[in-house]
């Protein structure tokens, strides 16, 4: 009985390390590495993390930020749903695909109500193509973490993926 349970353990940290490696590949990427340019994109609605997450990206300097996604080479996104092919949840409840760089909302939402957020995503899109390239979440912040610190700690994530 003991060797199944350290058998069951052991799997459980190997499964675990598995999407840790396969982000770190993503950020790692030609793609990735190739960019030179971004524009840097909130969905969050707050205002005060969205301060935070781009000092963190200007403090890094890995990109130079733009202001039209059309000149990037890639778009950081900071939102409360996880980025899925240019199907995008804002925090507000509306929905949204990301075409050609801009996000296009839709008239209706196509989702009842999102579920009460909980964790901040940071994702970065090819802004030619609208495909994810890299993508992390993190809790939203509270007493021990920081209360406006997910997308910053979420940079800093990236940044150690990529490497300087």
């Amino acid at each position: 009985m003991r060797l199944r349970g350290a058998i069951a353990f052991l799997a459980a940290i190997f499964l675990a390390a598995i999407p840790c490696c396969s982000q770190k590949q993503m950020a790692q990427s030609p793609k990735m590495k190739a960019a030179k340019t971004a524009y840097f994109g909130d969905k969050t609605g707050d205002d005060a993390t969205r301060d935070e997450t781009l000092a963190e990206l200007k403090k890094w300097g890995r990109f130079t930020l733009v202001d039209d996604p059309k000149k990037a080479d890639v778009v950081i996104l900071l939102s409360a749903d996880a980025y899925h092919g240019g199907d995008i949840l804002l925090a507000s409840g509306e929905t949204g695909k990301m075409e050609d760089g801009n996000l296009k909302k839709d008239p209706v939402p196509n989702l009842n109500s999102p579920a009460p957020t909980r964790d901040a995503y940071l994702s970065v899109i090819d802004a030619k193509s609208g495909d994810l390239l890299w993508s992390e979440s993190h809790a939203w912040g509270g007493v021990l973490t920081g209360k406006n610190s997910a997308g910053a700690r979420l940079v800093k994530k990236l940044e150690k993926e990529m490497g300087r």
